[in-house]
């Protein structure tokens, strides 16, 4: 079951804040249509209130960076039963769904703007040729109760059926409204779920831990400054630096220059951050990143530009060697996104192998 969230406001003595609900069941869906980072920062709203071919209304449809739907529907007062039904309903109508299709949808929903000027202004790309290869499906609730739970549950860890559930507590405190957000299953383990289900099909599953990452060189960016300071990084646009908001702590990253091979493992320790906020430790204390020197000589490059900046991830390593000794083995995995999820269990094995990484 979800964590429960307790909040408390700190003075002389903790006090506790008290539970309050919104002033109307369309406050909730108003917050995430003027921010859907509140659930997900991923997501591009498509259109509230999307009809379907059958006189339905699905509350929320948004689309993913990758090109894929999302279906959002709002519990409000339905039971479990009608609310799984119904999001369940609503995912095998999206699932058909065309190109054509989705970019109409989308123009009537948003005073006739184009999709694709909508997608470029929201992920600092082009969408993709094929869209819709797969959907998901997030139920928003205040409370959940515990039969939702069971069957959400079931249908994840059973068929990793794409079904989620965001939970939401809201609290006032003098005069001011908080939210607060708890996923039902970790989205992370959601996503690994539904990759190991999808291997059955023939692909294989996701460990829900690995990730790879093409370092393309240049004036903002050094293999060596990485390897020497401990970091990856992306940037110059939001194409090159929006996936590397995938990677999380704890996660394991596997690094390939361009047309030059792997150069290296490690794990990462916090989150993506703008290269001006991106410090490390010399002489004992924490020196900004940009003081230090460096191979790259303008990783300053657009620094006060949160879309075109530098981000930069840190990374402990667990092995890291000279650019002159990167490894390439025909069949490796190597795509240009600056970080994905790696599922080819060769590449993994393989250079667990080289690096003497202990799986």
């Amino acid at each position: 079951m979800p964590v429960e969230i307790g909040l408390w406001r700190l003075g002389a003595r903790p006090e506790k804040l008290t539970v309050s609900s919104p002033d109307a069941e369309s406050v909730l869906e108003n917050a995430l249509e003027q921010d859907l980072s509140i659930v997900d920062g991923g997501l591009m709203l498509i259109g509230r209130q999307v009809p379907t071919s059958y006189g339905k209304l699905i509350d929320m449809l948004a689309m993913t960076a990758a090109g894929d739907l999302v279906v959002i529907e709002n519990k409000k007062a339905r039971t479990a039963r009608e609310v799984v039904a119904q999001v369940l309903d609503y995912a095998s109508w999206v699932e058909s769904l065309s190109y054509d299709e989705i970019a109409s949808i989308y123009s009537q929903k948003n005073s006739g703007k184009k999709l694709e000027e909508a997608f470029d202004d929201a992920f600092g790309t082009s969408l993709p040729e094929q869209v819709n290869q797969s959907h998901e499906m997030i139920i928003v609730a205040s409370e959940l109760d515990p039969s939702t739970e069971r069957i959400i549950n079931y249908l994840s860890d059973n068929y990793g059926v794409p079904v989620n559930a965001v939970f939401f507590r809201f609290y006032r405190d003098e005069g001011r409204d908080y939210l607060a957000r708890t996923w039902l299953i970790d989205p992370k383990d959601a996503e690994r779920k539904v990759s190991q289900s999808k291997a059955k099909k023939g692909s294989e599953p996701w460990n829900g831990r690995d990730f790879y990452i093409s370092l393309g060189e240049g004036e903002t960016r050094n293999w060596e400054d990485c390897r020497k300071y401990g970091f990856v990084s992306g940037g110059q646009g939001k194409w090159y630096s929006q996936t590397l908001k995938l990677l999380f702590p704890g996660s394991r990253v596997f690094v390939n220059i361009p047309a030059t091979g792997y150069v290296g493992v490690g794990i990462v320790k916090d989150s993506a951050v703008p290269v001006n906020e991106f410090k490390v430790v010399e002489g004992g204390n924490e020196v900004p990143i940009l003081q230090m020197p460096m191979q790259a000589k303008n990783m300053a490059k657009n620094a006060d530009d949160p879309v075109l900046s530098e981000y930069l991830v840190r990374v402990e390593w667990l092995k890291a060697v000279p650019k002159n000794e990167a490894h390439w083995e025909k069949g490796f995995f190597a795509i240009q996104h600056t970080a994905c999820r790696l599922t080819s269990s060769f590449t993994i094995e393989k250079l667990s192998q080289h690096f003497g990484i202990d799986e």
